[in-house]
Parts: structure tokens; C-alpha cells; sequence
């Protein structure tokens, strides 16, 4: 098994991509095994999260990518105000579910209690399956410096 730790600096774009699907949750636990469509075995122990689209290992011949796989999940389109949208997005926050805003479109992971509360308050979505990578609010991260590093809520 090929040990990985991170991602690599830089790879060469012109060879040939051999993906390692994987789910979202296991890309971020700090150690999990897998496995690329060619059969090679790979082993994670890092201390951040992989992301989609990361290149983790390379050859002469390929270059080893990490491929998140769809999931289930509700698309909201943004066809309502932006303090709409704050509101929307307030609301699943609400109930602990983790969001990605993309241009035009809220995900969420398609859950019942998602669904109810989005049919109680008369938004729109539909159900679908795609690569979902909630925001860094979700994970923890701040867009911002903190003033003090100590700081915490």
C-alpha cells in the first residue's frame, strides 16, 4: 500500500488522471484506506482534510486523483433576494446541517428534517446527487484572522 500524507505540491497536468472515489466523510478523517480505478492501494494519514480534485500520488505514466463521489443531496435555487437566502441558509444552520453555497444554488445534505422544514417554510428545492463540499463555516475555518488567537465562542 502506497502511504499518502498530503496532497502534492504540483503534478504534471498533461498525464493521464486515475481516480480514487471516495466519500466525503472519509476525506475528512485523518486516516482511511483506498483504492484507485487501476487497483492500487493507497493508505491516508494526514493531519488536514483532502480535497476533491487533489493530486496525491504520481507515476511516470499517471497522476493519482482524488475524486469525491455524488451524494445525495437538495438543491435550492437562489432565485429570491440575497436576505432570503441569509434566511434559508440561517434556518438548515438551525438544524446542525451543513450548507454549500454555490453561485445560483444552495446544497444540502437531502435529509427528512431538511425537507420538512424547507416544505414548511415554502422554499423550493429539488433533490439530486452531487459532489457536496460544504463551505469552510461548516468545518470550523474562518474566512477572517481572528484578533485574538485565543478568542473562542
Amino acid at each position: 500500500m502506497q502511504p499518502i500524507s498530503a496532497p502534492l505540491p504540483s503534478s504534471d497536468p498533461s498525464l493521464p488522471e486515475i481516480a480514487i472515489a471516495v466519500d466525503r466523510r472519509a476525506l475528512n478523517q485523518g486516516s482511511w484506506q483506498g483504492a484507485a480505478e487501476d487497483g492500487r492501494e493507497f493508505t491516508f494519514e494526514r493531519a488536514a482534510p483532502l480535497r476533491h480534485g487533489d493530486v496525491v500520488f504520481q507515476t511516470e505514466s499517471a497522476r493519482y486523483v482524488i475524486r469525491q463521489r455524488p451524494e445525495p443531496v437538495l438543491e435550492i435555487p437562489l432565485e429570491v433576494a440575497p436576505s432570503a437566502a441569509a434566511g434559508i441558509g440561517w434556518a438548515i444552520g438551525n438544524l446542525h446541517a451543513e450548507l454549500s453555497a454555490e453561485p445560483g444554488r444552495l446544497l444540502t445534505p437531502d435529509v427528512p428534517n431538511t425537507r420538512l422544514l424547507l416544505d414548511r417554510i415554502r422554499v423550493s428545492y429539488r433533490a439530486g446527487n452531487a459532489v457536496f463540499r460544504p463551505g469552510r463555516f461548516a468545518r470550523g475555518e474562518s474566512p477572517l484572522p481572528l484578533p485574538d488567537p485565543g478568542h473562542r465562542h
